[in-house]
């Protein structure tokens, strides 16, 4: 069950327009680190976790994710509100425009559409742990990469809150590992080993 708050959990202000910006950020929304995948991949996994305390940490980052899709989401709606024909045109946006024309429909900067093919949901304790430390490595890398590329600090400024929260989903997801690791202590190697087997 969850609760919704309508706001979101940052700020979202841009000022300015910036079809090209919108080209670049999209990928945090539905490319392959981006937030969809995120969300999803977590409240997939956390039916198949052993302890109460790594299930409550993965429905709490995951849900956290449902709220950095509505920011990157909104982010992507204020950079293309508005927009003039010559304005698509000259930022290269044409090609998006054409499918969705400003809606906010998720896929990589590439232009790949979203997919499922991108989330990994195992079923094994320490493979879900591992894949998610990663997983938030490379979403912090992507927002690096974003901030390499935006100079308008009304972008920027979401971006970064992001991006610092990437680092404490790796934290939590530190967390879960040891707590994994001190659950199932008593086998000869934890690594190797997925209770559903253990009957």
């Amino acid at each position: 069950m969850f609760i919704y708050e309508k706001k979101l959990q940052y700020p979202v202000k841009i000022k300015n327009p910036n079809p090209a910006l919108a080209k670049v950020i999209i990928s945090q929304l539905g490319g392959p680190h981006g937030e969809l995948g995120a969300a999803t991949r977590y409240l997939q996994q956390r039916f198949s976790m052993p302890d109460r305390r790594i299930i409550g940490m993965f429905t709490d980052i995951g849900t956290e994710e449902l709220g950095h899709i509505e920011m990157v989401s909104a982010i992507l709606y204020q950079l293309t509100r508005g927009l003039s024909p010559d304005a698509i045109k000259k930022a290269g946006f044409d090609t998006y425009f054409v499918d969705h024309t400003t809606g906010v429909y998720p896929q990589a900067a590439s232009g790949v559409p979203f997919s499922t093919e991108t989330l990994s949901v195992s079923g094994d304790v320490f493979a879900d742990i591992h894949e998610n430390l990663a997983a938030e490595q490379k979403a912090r890398l992507s927002y690096d990469n974003i901030l390499r590329l935006v100079d308008d600090p009304d972008v920027k400024d979401p971006i970064r809150f992001l991006r610092e929260r990437e680092i404490v989903h790796y934290q939590r997801f530190g967390d879960c590992l040891g707590i994994a690791q001190e659950t199932f202590s008593n086998k000869k190697n934890f690594y190797q080993y997925n209770p559903a087997f253990d009957k």
